[in-house]
């Protein structure tokens, strides 16, 4: 079984849940930006959660069909098409062989999950089949799709065919979008001044936001504690004798535009690090289209960990739904 690239829309990928245990050698977990989204389009078609489908951005592909199967599109609000017919999001849809899927304008949000009933089956690289596209790595050939390409599926059943998922139960972002942050080792490098700004101020996603990461601008300057630079940082006082960077990371180079690293970040480096968005907001960060306001949102461990827990229930009432 396979689907025919039609067109590729854009940055469409081979995505599945990350390959994790490789960021020590400088190997992202990468993965789908929007995990959520991405768990839930598979289980509605019948897949385990874990298994590959395709990411895209801002603009959806169109893919032919050529044997039956089910689909489910789960993500931004990008309406789906088959054969021209408008379709249901969060919802296992019948392709028959021969048909086409193609998508209308983005609607909101920001990246769609294209989940297919028996995955997509291209060979695992690392344990994984998600694209690393700046490492050539995994997903097909390595790289974004393209026009022409046939991508195999594995077998898969029609059984959940028309299964839905309600409106309570798909994530989305706010207006605007409230990111917590837990402050990090390096929160006592900024000025008490600083440090309420950060938090006080509204921010918008910059035009630069991508799977290595998301930068923000129209805050006020990050100012520094002044301190004799360690042998080894250089002069800018943004700069650390290098470190590991956590996932989800908040960098501000010259102290100017906080970058969020993201699924596909490097693993370390040379600016120091204000703190971390907590793992239950990342999904969310995934839909942040440019210019999008945004509330970074400070938060206590206690917090991060309650939040983690309310992710995951959520996560639970998602498998009893679809069970």
């Amino acid at each position: 079984m396979a689907i025919k690239v039609l067109h590729h829309g854009l940055s469409s990928t081979v995505q599945d849940l990350g390959r994790p245990g490789y960021f020590h050698l400088g190997i992202p977990v990468g993965g789908a930006m929007d995990r959520y989204a991405m768990r839930a389009a598979n289980r509605l078609v019948g897949n385990d959660e874990g298994a590959a489908g395709l990411e895209a951005v801002f603009m959806g592909p169109k893919l032919e069909f050529l044997d039956h199967a089910l689909i489910a599109v789960t993500g931004a609000d990008m309406p789906v098409r088959i054969d021209g017919e408008l379709q249901p999001g969060w919802t296992a849809l019948k392709v028959k062989a021969g048909q086409t899927v193609s998508f209308d304008f983005l609607k909101s949000g920001a990246r769609i999950c294209i989940a297919v009933s028996g995955g997509i089956d291209v060979p695992e690289a690392l344990g994984s089949r998600s694209t690393y596209v700046i490492g050539a790595l995994g997903g097909y050939k390595g790289r974004a799709i393209a026009i022409g390409d046939e991508l195999p599926v594995g077998a898969g059943s029609l059984e959940t065919e028309g299964r839905s998922l309600g409106e309570e139960l798909r994530r989305k972002p706010g207006m605007p979008a409230e990111l917590r942050v837990l402050p990090g080792l390096y929160w006592d490098r900024l000025t008490e001044a600083t440090k309420s700004n950060f938090f006080d101020d509204q921010w918008k996603v910059a035009p630069e936001a991508d799977r290595m990461g998301y930068r923000f601008r129209g805050g006020r300057k990050l100012e520094f504690v002044e301190r004799k630079q360690p042998f080894g940082a250089g002069s800018d006082p943004s700069n650390i004798v290098d470190s590991c960077y956590p996932y989800g990371s908040i960098q501000v180079p010259g102290g100017t535009e906080p970058i969020i690293l993201h699924r596909d970040a490097v693993s370390g480096g040379g600016y120091f690090m204000l703190g971390t968005v907590i793992s239950a907001d990342m999904d969310l960060i995934a839909q942040l289209q440019p210019h999008t306001p945004t509330q970074f949102v400070e938060v206590t461990m206690d917090q991060a960990l309650a939040a983690r827990a309310d992710r995951q229930a959520l996560l639970e009432r998602l498998r009893a739904a679809l069970a």
